[in-house]
């Protein structure tokens, strides 16, 4: 019985730890963190320019090939890192672009094939609130991807 009681509170206090998280986890909104982008942009020498969504991009090259689709699974070689210049991964990875965060989804398409582009990602289409603890990405972390384009099919 104290075994099963045992269980039961371990159960229990697992579960209200993830709903007080849930709980406690504030989005916030690109336009937010549009003064902390520009500081960025500005302090790093990026001529960024503001997509839609409220992404930062500088296309360093808009290359040649294919331009990618959400279907499309891409290689790159990038860099992420946090804007206080912590870097975060760094790689050459293939992976199929509907499977990643946002900010990729929305700005791997502005370059081709061969193509480089700096993306400034508001958190919201990045980890957003609750950020990514495997990746040392904290919550409403903003985040800043060096990336070039090697190949997409």
């Amino acid at each position: 019985m104290k075994k099963l009681l045992l269980t039961v509170s371990i159960i229990w206090l697992l579960f209200s730890g993830c709903a007080k998280k849930e709980m406690g986890c504030m989005p916030v909104s690109p336009q937010t963190e549009d003064l902390q982008i520009s500081s960025y942009a500005s302090a790093n020498g990026i001529d960024v320019v503001k997509h839609g969504t409220g992404m930062y991009y500088q296309i360093l090259d808009p290359g040649t090939g294919v331009t990618p689709t959400a279907n499309s699974t891409v290689t790159a070689t990038y860099v992420g890192k946090l804007l206080n210049g912590a870097i975060f991964d760094s790689q050459t990875a293939s992976f199929p672009l509907s499977g990643v965060i946002e900010g990729w989804q929305i700005g791997i398409p502005l370059i081709k094939k061969g193509g480089k582009i700096k993306l400034i990602i508001p958190s919201s289409y990045a980890y957003g609130c609750n950020g990514s603890s495997g990746a040392n990405i904290p919550p409403n972390a903003v985040l800043f991807f060096d990336i070039s384009l090697i190949d997409v099919k």
